[in-house]
């Protein structure tokens, strides 16, 4: 086999687990992802050792494009605060898409329950990342309490996403007004 053909396999699998860990959750067996990757089992397991380390290959695959989604370019926003209002209008654009099941990063972590799973430190990693660039644009804008801003703009954040994607609200410029409150309490301009 040569190196075009494994990449194409891990791809293939990667591209698979993506789909099937967002759409029908973490506990898909192994052969309905190989079967989905067109992949045998064999192929799987001569590249990854576990299905628990293609998850955690598949969510580390997907936070670059997940976080140029939700992140505005440098033409998109221009302040502090228009810069972390774009991220929650971002998310309400998403969350009306069909196939919208929430953060894939936070469904992970629910999921899986083990904060030391080898997934849920991928998650917890795109996460964090999400949190700082709170932080900073926080602190960028003035906050009082950058930290405990940001703090409080992923519970925002998060509590939309599960709830959007549970398809037990709807958005509608919701998270939007929520955080703009929480930025003028905390005095960004």
């Amino acid at each position: 086999m040569t190196t075009t053909d494994k990449a194409s396999t891990k791809d293939r699998l990667l591209d698979a687990a993506a789909e099937l860990f967002y759409r029908d959750g973490v506990s898909i067996g192994v052969e309905a992802l190989c079967r989905t990757a067109g992949v045998s089992k064999r192929s799987m397991y001569q590249l990854f050792a576990s299905k628990d380390e293609v998850l955690a290959a598949s969510l580390e695959r997907r936070a670059p494009g997940y976080a140029a989604q939700l992140q505005p370019g440098p033409d998109d926003a221009h302040t502090p605060r228009e810069r972390i209002l774009y991220v929650f209008e971002k998310a309400e654009k998403m969350s009306v898409e069909p196939d919208y099941q929430g953060c894939p990063f936070l469904a992970a972590l629910v999921e899986l329950k083990d904060p030391e799973h080898l997934a849920s430190l991928v998650a917890r990693e795109a996460k964090e990342q999400l949190q700082e660039a709170f932080r900073t644009q926080a602190e960028l804008g003035g906050a009082r309490d950058p930290e405990l801003l940001a703090r409080q703009l992923m519970l925002v954040f998060d509590g939309a996403s599960a709830r959007a994607g549970a398809r037990i609200e709807k958005l509608d410029g919701l998270t939007t007004a929520t955080a703009t409150t929480l930025l003028d309490a905390a005095g960004v301009a």
